[in-house]
């Protein structure tokens, strides 16, 4: 299959959007699999917590569509697939007493991916005179942030 060329703005803004609610789901997924992996109650109910706002973050992505008019659609984010089987690489090579470290690590990894894709599409979204659909990513992005700050406090305390 051959990649569609962006050439404007719209289309590049309509590909990124597609690929955070890709990027979303991806983490739903990841977040299952860290928990199952981490040893500590704390850090398993972090992403359980996590997971709740992701659903919610999925959400907010569904009403920036809406808001847009644009159809709600997903494309691949090999990012967060990349992420994901490194987790899983990683997890498998080390000792169970060592994957409390290694699924906070990975998670802050995402965190930061997710952080710098919100950034991106509040900044296209700015321009388009739709305040909702920037609050909403906004508030995306506050949460990314918190959960990464949550995640480094957790992991310079285990380290």
């Amino acid at each position: 299959m051959v990649q569609q060329t962006l050439k404007t703005p719209e289309e590049l803004l309509r590909f990124q959007l597609r690929t955070a609610m890709t990027m979303e789901n991806d983490s739903l997924a990841a977040l299952g699999e860290l928990a199952k992996a981490a040893r500590s109650a704390e850090i398993k109910k972090l992403f359980r917590h996590h997971a709740d706002e992701t659903k919610d973050q999925i959400a907010n992505l569904r009403e920036v569509f809406r808001l847009l008019e644009l159809k709600e659609a997903t494309a691949p984010s090999p990012s967060t697939k990349g992420i994901s089987r490194q987790a899983g690489s990683l997890i498998e090579r080390t000792a169970p007493k060592l994957h409390d470290q290694v699924v906070l690590s990975c998670a802050l990894g995402n965190e930061h991916y997710e952080i710098s894709a919100y950034q991106s599409l509040i900044i296209a979204v700015s321009g388009m005179q739709a305040p909702q659909a920037v609050a909403l990513l906004q508030d995306n992005l506050d949460q990314e942030t918190h959960t990464s700050e949550e995640l480094y406090a957790t992991l310079q305390r285990i380290a």
